[in-house]
């Protein structure tokens, strides 16, 4: 107890933190102080270990980690529960999702979906001028920051070119706030070029929108649709995930004699026990949480059918740059193909083996294998099947290298390109460069401009001058802040290499 009195303590007198923050984390050590959901002792072991992880979701799975609630729902019918009518114009509607987006629930406290903010908002905008439809955007967007203000949440775009979508991109550009993330569902058959090149100069000015591949995730999943979430994961509308567990494939490797032992004996081994927590996590959120009992499932702005469980992985590149090593071979993860091909075949098998396990209470009835980002404490493991920051090369061969990996990760997949801030002066690079990404069988198209002061950490976004103050024990009204201060300091993800592009376009590649 006195440990746990001090813990508490040092929250509630914590000068850097706003009262809503130390709210939050006192609520974190509330749930913390709970027993954990029954695990086999093996299992337990390799958490504690932290072979496997629960990424810290807490004791007591209460609610899903991401919420997806189809908007067009309380949109459409309004809400009996939050007393809401169905909204007339375009003033009404945005003030329903604002209400909304209150009552939805996440693994930060605050919602990591905000819709596909134009087609939600495009039926509302008949007789309403381009500067109104700005300016009521404007408010809007400063709206989000300043009253949830966490860098996880996210709203997407797209794929049409439509008048929502370009001022939602010219105000995100003009005010350069850290929320909302913001994704651009591109589709050459059916967004324009004009709106790519809008959405890859706002990069340029932001480090946003991330650029998805929307055929490719349209593929995935069913008519009823995806979103992009917090970082730039993939899941069902009117779903999302209810958990999220992870394997250190570097841990898995340092505990292997070489490749074959590796992928035929210790992997599968800490792949079931992987399975095992992610079972336990369901179990108690499905059977004794009382989630599913709320008005979002009986107003149906989602279905318990439609959550699914992120199945992830990280730290790729030491695990192959071990297992090179134990095989006495040189060649580095992300610059040789022979080390390239082992990462390549290291996805192959952990998608097939996901595919090949039944999980119930899920999407489908199985997981969805992840790239996961990493946290702020990862040390010296690379986040999901990225290159080692400072080692990346030039942006082509950076693409070249990884994109075969990405046909395996459906639930979320993607790189940060930094760019040198040169580009500025040639913005047809980065245009170019997106495109052939994409062509290429990326997923997600995310870059960093070297100069900005908004950047990307592993998906989400902080301002570089707010982690300065941050550091100056001034604190940050953002909550991702002082993550991506941890991740500066520990992880290094401010050692990215920043890239020219230009003369690097090789012949054919876009």
């Amino acid at each position: 107890m006195p440990e746990i009195t001090e813990k508490l303590r040092k929250i509630t007198n914590d000068p850097t933190l706003s009262p809503a923050q130390k709210a939050h984390y006192l609520a974190v050590e509330a749930e913390n102080m709970l027993p954990y959901p029954e695990l086999d002792a093996d299992v337990q072991e390799a958490l504690d270990d932290r072979i496997i992880c629960d990424m810290f979701e807490g004791h007591a799975p209460y609610k899903p980690r991401y919420v997806l609630p189809d908007y067009s729902i309380v949109l459409k019918n309004g809400s009996d529960y939050l007393e809401l009518p169905v909204p007339q114009n375009l003033d009404e509607a945005i003030n329903t999702l604002m209400i909304a987006y209150h009552h939805v629930p996440s693994v930060t406290g605050m919602p990591v979906y905000l819709g596909d903010l134009d087609n939600l908002l495009l039926p509302f905008c008949d007789g309403v001028s381009d500067d109104a439809l700005r300016q009521k955007i404007r408010l809007f967007w400063r709206y989000l920051d300043r009253t949830l203000p966490d860098a996880f949440m996210h709203a997407n775009i797209g794929p049409s070119d439509n008048r929502v979508a370009r001022a939602i991109l010219e105000i995100d550009a003009e005010l350069g706030q850290v929320a909302p993330n913001l994704t651009f569902l591109y589709d050459p058959d059916t967004s324009t070029e004009d709106i790519l090149r809008l959405a890859t100069d706002n990069i340029l000015k932001c480090s946003k929108p991330h650029i998805a591949n929307h055929p490719v995730h349209k593929a995935t999943f069913d008519d009823r649709g995806y979103g992009i979430v917090s970082c730039y994961n993939a899941l069902p509308v009117a779903g999302g995930s209810s958990t999220l567990t992870r394997i250190n494939l570097k841990a898995v490797a340092e505990l292997s004699d070489s490749e074959s032992h590796f992928l035929n004996e210790v992997l599968p081994r800490y792949m079931d026990m992987n399975f095992r927590l992610t079972e336990t996590r369901i179990s108690y959120l499905f059977d004794q949480s009382g989630f599913f009992d709320s008005f979002l499932v009986s107003e149906k702005w989602i279905d318990r059918d439609r959550f699914t469980a992120m199945y992830g992985i990280y730290a790729m590149a030491e695990a192959v740059n071990i297992l090179q090593d134990k095989a006495a071979l040189e060649g580095r993860y992300g610059f040789d193909d022979k080390a390239n091909d082992l990462g390549l075949r290291i996805s192959k098998m952990l998608s097939e083996a996901v595919e090949a396990r039944p999980l119930k209470n899920a999407w489908q009835g199985r997981a969805m294998l992840h790239s996961q980002a990493g946290l702020s404490d990862d040390i010296e493991a690379t986040p999901g099947i990225r290159i080692p920051y400072g080692t990346e090369p030039d942006p082509v061969s950076h693409v070249q290298a990884l994109a075969p990996q990405h046909q395996y990760y459906p639930s979320g997949v993607s790189e940060i390109l930094t760019i040198d801030e040169t580009v500025k002066n040639n913005p047809e690079a980065l245009y170019q460069l997106c495109k052939g990404a994409l062509a290429s069988g990326f997923r997600e198209f995310t870059a960093n401009v070297s100069s900005n002061d908004l950047v990307r950490v592993t998906g989400y976004m902080i301002r570089l001058s707010d982690v300065q103050k941050f550091n100056d024990q001034k604190g940050s009204r953002t909550n991702t802040t002082g993550l991506g201060a941890e991740a500066a300091d520990l992880m290094g993800i401010l050692d990215r290499k920043p890239r020219v592009v230009g003369h690097e376009l090789s012949p054919g590649y876009t």
